[in-house]
């Protein structure tokens, strides 16, 4: 029988889960308190990081909707709830990771998409979201000053000649219109 501890950690791993848009399984065996401390300083705000009993979590998740997580909840383990940028939180875990070999990536899941610890190595060597954002925005910045310079040109081209016409006429040269004779 669910004793009341269990059922309100379930719950909360479950809202947990629901609420966040990415989490990662991680093993912790061999690190300190203090190290642990250290790694969820690391990770920011917009990132937790906690260490899980696997049945619960298991149950959870699936409560969660999430399925995939089975196989990376054994031995010791911990999940990080990511709320905001996934980027952000798998850069704060490789970079915590290689300072402190103990911590090991198992897998987590993005947006309901299981993660290998290979996917989220990837994922932590993307340029952040912000730095995506300004550098497509540049892009289309880039692209709308072409276009707009491919709209003008004709516009420009033709003045260009209309003035040189002007110019020509005036120092009587050809392109002067005929004088127009009088009818008699």
């Amino acid at each position: 029988m669910a004793t009341p501890d269990k059922v309100a950690a379930v719950e909360e791993m479950t809202e947990k889960f629901r609420n966040s848009n990415a989490a990662v399984v991680t093993a912790y065996t061999g690190l300190s308190v203090a190290q642990l401390k250290e790694l969820r300083r690391s990770l920011g705000d917009n990132a937790q990081y906690r260490v899980v009993k696997n049945t619960l979590t298991k149950i959870a998740a699936k409560e969660a909707g999430i399925t995939t997580l089975d196989e990376f909840l054994v031995g010791s383990t911990a999940v990080t709830f990511v709320t905001g940028d996934p980027v952000e939180a798998a850069k704060g875990l490789r970079d915590f990771a290689k300072e402190n070999p103990a911590l090991e990536v198992k897998g987590g899941v993005l947006d309901g998409r299981a993660l290998t610890a290979d996917e989220i190595k990837k994922l932590a060597d993307l340029e952040s979201r912000e730095v995506l954002l300004a550098k497509l925005a540049g892009g289309m910045k880039a692209s709308m000053a072409k276009a707009a310079a491919t709209f003008q040109a004709p516009l420009t081209k033709f003045v260009r000649t209309a003035d040189a016409l002007r110019a020509k006429a005036e120092q009587g040269g050809a392109g002067t219109p005929a004088p127009a004779e009088a009818a008699e």
